[in-house]
């Protein structure tokens, strides 16, 4: 038997704002000095009879996606299939079953992941992995991951337990989904016994999700098919072409495929499961004292409880309050009540329909060349720490509406300005003109750090209009 991994990293985790944000979401957060996406990788490349890794994520991620690959402790052959744009789980998941198909055929095992989940038992996921693809193998299933509830939660969906499958302890057939309910029914779940949470991981052969999609989604298969054609399933990352891509259907895979087949199965699971969905699951996975209050970071609590604080570079003081959390960035403060964390959403969209960029950027930007940080920004004029590792460069580019100015600080600078290009040494600047087309590199072993003072009417990061860049950002 041969597993594939599959694993979907595309959420924008707007629950867990100010953290994660559009530019660097949920997947890249970490935990114990590790992101999700790294500990994802870590467990799927720990299980048996792992042929390759696949990781499904968007063609923005592509070079971060590949930096947490890199630490990962994992030796598994691994590819990168690369969205321009979200289409949901039901386009990514036909399109990895196409290049696992054409890569390994028809009997391969998918297990397809989520890259923001936590599983604390990985001998029990292991477990639970084999006795899935054992079900897909034998009995040409779509087998589900179903959570035992824990609690009445309502930010899950539920899965209803059928008949037990012959010659399986615990494998059910689907009786039906419920989207995430009100608190009562949820109550009613749990106390019934007969409930599981829907996980969002699966397990199936390429071909028995293949002949699925024929059948209950011929759409999404036709689209992804039309997408697939001619792709490399040898390349490390495999782009799709964005035109082509813009016909597939916005659908999740449940709404697709599981809820319409009839040969999809339940796996009731308990391996210590979360999908860190709310900043009130990530308190509930903090170390707390004996007023069930836990902090990150520098904070001070007096005559609280239950409080979660995760402070940035600054003090936080929270005094005589109760079951609250409160996430410190250096430029925006969450402050829920725990009960409301999944509202947070809420204020993203707020924030996005008002054209704030907290909704979509930190202060500190990551890119494929380095990273910068806004150190100062009013009316005319914004100031920028820019750092380029060794060896990288930006896009040849330019802007309509802003002038800006380059002092080196650390290392040494290439720059293109114009037609001319030169080394510019430390303490030495470099002035590029509005309308001029300029290049930013470091051809050194060391980094280079610049101070970049922008001149103009308009400063947003959408005036660049790029002629190459080593990226394909163009």
């Amino acid at each position: 038997m041969r597993i594939v991994p599959v694993i979907l990293s595309g959420g924008s985790g707007t629950r867990l704002w100010p953290v994660s944000r559009e530019s660097q979401p949920k997947p890249f957060m970490t935990f114990d000095g590790k992101s999700l996406l790294q500990r994802t990788v870590e467990r799927a490349n720990a299980l048996a009879s792992v042929e390759h890794i696949a990781v499904v994520t968007n063609m923005a991620y592509s070079y971060k996606t590949a930096e947490e690959m890199m630490k990962a402790d994992a030796l598994t052959p691994a590819s990168l299939l690369l969205e321009p744009f979200g289409r949901n789980t039901a386009p990514a998941i036909a399109l990895a079953a196409l290049w696992a198909q054409a890569k390994f055929g028809d009997d391969v095992v998918l297990l397809v992941l989520a890259a923001d989940h936590l599983i604390e038992h990985q001998e029990l996921f292991a477990d639970a992995v084999a006795k899935a693809s054992k079900i897909a193998v034998q009995e040409g299933r779509l087998v589900l991951f179903g959570m035992t509830p824990a609690t009445p939660e309502t930010g899950f969906g539920y899965i209803e337990l059928g008949t037990k499958l012959s010659g399986h302890d615990t494998a059910c057939e689907v009786a039906r989904f419920v989207e995430k309910p009100s608190a009562e029914r949820a109550q009613e779940f749990v106390d019934s016994g007969r409930f599981v949470w829907n996980s969002g991981m699966f397990c199936f052969t390429a071909g028995a999700i293949h002949s699925a999609l024929e059948q209950h989604a011929p759409d999404v298969l036709a689209a992804a098919k039309h997408v697939f054609e001619g792709c490399a399933t040898d390349a490390a990352q495999i782009q799709f072409d964005a035109t082509k891509f813009s016909a597939c259907p916005d659908i999740s895979i449940d709404y697709a495929v599981m809820e319409r087949a009839k040969n999809v199965a339940v796996l009731p699971c308990e391996f210590g499961w979360s999908d860190i969905g709310s900043w009130k699951a990530v308190s509930d996975m903090a170390d707390a004292d004996d007023a069930g209050n836990a902090v990150e970071g520098k904070a001070m609590l007096v005559n609280s409880k239950g409080t979660y604080v995760k402070a940035g570079d600054r003090l936080v003081a929270a005094v005589g309050v109760e079951d609250l959390v409160v996430i410190d960035t250096p430029d925006a403060v969450l402050v829920s009540h725990k009960s409301s964390t999944q509202q947070v959403k809420e204020i993203v969209s707020r924030l996005k329909q008002g054209g704030f960029a907290e909704a979509k950027e930190h202060l500190t930007v990551e890119r494929p060349w380095g990273k910068y940080s806004v150190v100062h920004e009013t009316a005319g004029y914004k100031i920028k720490r820019v750092e380029v590792k060794p060896g990288q460069k930006l896009s040849l580019q330019m802007h309509r509406k802003r002038s800006e100015h380059w002092v080196v600080t650390e290392g040494e600078a290439r720059v293109t300005i114009g037609e001319v290009t030169y080394d510019l040494p430390r303490n030495c600047s470099a002035f590029v003109p509005i309308g001029a087309k300029h290049r930013l590199e470091n051809v050194t072993n060391e980094p280079l750090v610049i101070v970049e003072v922008q001149c103009g009417d308009y400063l947003g990061e959408d005036d660049i209009v790029r002629f190459s860049d080593v990226y394909g950002r163009v």
